[in-house]
Formats: C-alpha cells, sequence, structure tokens
C-alpha cells in the first residue's frame, strides 16, 4: 500500500507540559486507522496536527512526500469530522452537503449530482429539504460526513464521532462508516477512546498513553499479542501477573511451572504474563493446574463473570459453566492462551480483579490510610 501521511519524531506541548513525545506514526492510502487510547493520551492532538488545527514544537508532518508543517487546513487535501458534527443550523440538509462545493463556486448540474451521490451514500435519500435541526443524532452525523466526503478529500479525519449516540445507534453507525470508507477508497484516521468499537471497525489500531505510542498492528495482533501491560489491560479483560520464564516454552507464574508457546527470553528473566479471561477453563478440583476460591459471579447472559481468588491475586474468568461463591475450583490453561511481555514501565499496575477500575483502588488506599 502506497504511504499518504508520515509523522515524524512529532513533539507537541501545552502550557510546558508534553502531549505527544516524539511519535512516529505512517498511515497508508485506503486504511482504517483508529487511534485509541484513555482521555489525555493525545490521540486528539495528533489528529489536529494532521488536520493541521496545532503545528508540532518539532517534527515533521509529511502528506504526499511534501512537508505541512505550515500549511493551513483548506489548504490540505483533508477533511474532518467533529464530535459535535459543526453543522448550519440556518441551512437544509442539501445545502449542507452541498456548502464546499458552492463555495467553489462549482456548477450548478455537478452540484446536484454529487450531493445526491453522497446522501446516497449515507443513506439519507429524500432528506434533501429536511432542517438539520429536525433530524436524529444518527442523521445529523450522516449528514456531516456526507459534507466532509463530497470534495473527496484524500484522506477523512473523525474525532470522536460516535460519542454521542446510543449504544444501538453506535453499533449501526460503525458498520456504516465501515462500509463508507471501503466504498470510496478514502482512508480514515478515527478517533475513539472505545475499545470494542476500535477493534470492530479498523484495519489498523494505534494504542496510545501518556503522548506516546504504544503498539501499532491490527486488532486481533493487538488483542492476541499486546507488547506490554498498559495494551494487555485497556484491550479487553486480562489477567496480568508476575512471572519468569524459565527456558524457551516454559513459564513459572502463581506458584506453578507452565507450558507456553514463547521463546526468545533470557533463562529465569523476570517477565508479565498474560492470560484472557475466556482462555481460562474451569474444572473440577485435582484436574487444573491452579485451585482457588470463587469470590463472585456475575450473569452476562452469554456467560458467567468469575472472580477467583488464588493466593490472595483475583483472576477474572469468563466461562459458561456455572460455579458458585466460596466453592474451591480447578482453573486449567492450555499453553497457547499464555502471552509472555517484557517488563516495562506499566508492570505491577495492572491485572488484579480486586476491583474493576484503578479508581476504586485509589479510593480504597485513602480510606485504609485516612484509618491508621
Amino acid at each position: 500500500m502506497k504511504k499518504i501521511i508520515e509523522l515524524k519524531n512529532i513533539t507537541k506541548s501545552f502550557d510546558g507540559e508534553v502531549v505527544l513525545d516524539n511519535i512516529n506514526l505512517d498511515i497508508y492510502d485506503n486504511e482504517f486507522l483508529t487511534l485509541l487510547g484513555p482521555s489525555g493520551c493525545g490521540k486528539t492532538t495528533t489528529l489536529r496536527l494532521i488536520g493541521g488545527f496545532e503545528t508540532p514544537d518539532k517534527g515533521d508532518i509529511v502528506f504526499m512526500g511534501e512537508r505541512i508543517n505550515d500549511v493551513p487546513p483548506y489548504k490540505r487535501n483533508v477533511n474532518t469530522v467533529f464530535q459535535r458534527y459543526a453543522l448550519f443550523p440556518h441551512l437544509n440538509v442539501f445545502e449542507n452537503v452541498a456548502f464546499a462545493l458552492r463555495e467553489k463556486r462549482c456548477p450548478k448540474s455537478e452540484i446536484n449530482e454529487k450531493v445526491r451521490e453522497m446522501l446516497s451514500l449515507v443513506a439519507l435519500n429524500g432528506f434533501e429539504n429536511r432542517s438539520v435541526t429536525s433530524l436524529s443524532g444518527g442523521q445529523q452525523q450522516r449528514v456531516a460526513i456526507a459534507r466532509a466526503l463530497i470534495s473527496r478529500p484524500k484522506v477523512l479525519l473523525l474525532d470522536e464521532p460516535l460519542a454521542a449516540l446510543d449504544l444501538k445507534l453506535r453499533k449501526d453507525m460503525q458498520q456504516e462508516l465501515k462500509k463508507i470508507q471501503k466504498a470510496t477508497g478514502i482512508t480514515f484516521v478515527f478517533v475513539t477512546h472505545d475499545q470494542e468499537e476500535a477493534l470492530s471497525m479498523s484495519d489498523t489500531v494505534v494504542v496510545m498513553s501518556e503522548g506516546r505510542i504504544q503498539q501499532i498492528g491490527t486488532p486481533i495482533d493487538i488483542y492476541n499479542e499486546p507488547t506490554n501491560a498498559f495494551v494487555a489491560d485497556f484491550i479487553g479483560e486480562s489477567n496480568i501477573l508476575d512471572g519468569v520464564m524459565l527456558r524457551d516454552r516454559k513459564v513459572s507464574f502463581s506458584g506453578q511451572v507452565f507450558d507456553c508457546v514463547d521463546a526468545g527470553f533470557g533463562e529465569n528473566e523476570q517477565v508479565d504474563v498474560v492470560v484472557r479471561p475466556e482462555d481460562v477453563d474451569i474444572v473440577p478440583l485435582g484436574k487444573g493446574q491452579l485451585t482457588g476460591v470463587v469470590t463472585s459471579v456475575n450473569f452476562l447472559g452469554v456467560h458467567y463473570e468469575i472472580i477467583v481468588d488464588i493466593g490472595g491475586f483475583k483472576w477474572m474468568i469468563q466461562s459458561t459453566d456455572f460455579v458458585d461463591v466460596d466453592e474451591h475450583t480447578g482453573l486449567y490453561i492450555e499453553p497457547d492462551a499464555i502471552h509472555i511481555m517484557k517488563k516495562s514501565e506499566y508492570s505491577g499496575m495492572f491485572g488484579d480483579y480486586s476491583s474493576f477500575s484503578n479508581e476504586l483502588d485509589e479510593l480504597s488506599n485513602a480510606e485504609s490510610e485516612s484509618g491508621e
């Protein structure tokens, strides 16, 4: 695939605080790329740099071989769909979509043809004369996308455009956006903090934290082969444990030795071990490699979410098999369900299910400290 955008050693600060720390990223033709990460990780700033709404403190932005650091937004072959759509309330649907072509003084026949083509693309045939203020959130978003696409930009930037929609409409629009991207062949750069959204829509996912890129890969690679504890924790649920790589394909954690499929680590190297909750089997006592006591069970429709205490570490297991609270049970883990990662700055920060958020852990710690 042809490279369209290159971000080279980009650094950006606001009020002395580094928001992007020497990032490098290549974006390709006809790619659906998602910038994924928590609030404050730098993903929206990255998008705004590509769009020309911010300039880097250091580094270069290259668009189709040309450096564009100082090129204003209106001169870039890039359009943006913002979270708040920014439609013109005094114009109807047709005129909102036609706006860019009218500014370019295109012939009336061309405007009519292209607007109807765009409205068909976003499934808004027959909405031409409607007021945009009378439309639902999903319909307004379709108008914003049609308006951004009508001038056929090389790249479309989307800044959390689904955030204001309800769950079912979000899922519909996820599918629609992917269809539109494939139909137009335009490169989409999408910003979200929603892991499921990123995994379901993207060709490439860029996971960001604290102004740095943690991992770039396909959704399957990011999920199955996380590069560090932050990525493993942020992309879905993960049990993340301290381990020792005894030798190739042999690892020790939770007081037991396990076969695994990883190799290339040093003998007796300290590592992080990731086991996804859906990859742990609940088995009778005596048939598991590990034994623990069930501390909570939640029924989630498709499966049970079970927390098992093993030596003080709370594991999460997702299983269709029911076990009861306070029951002692065995756990069995296949070798290919064990993923080994190098130790990183995020080691020890994630992976235990005493609670489901760091915030609750911090509150609990503050409460215990105040009682001392």
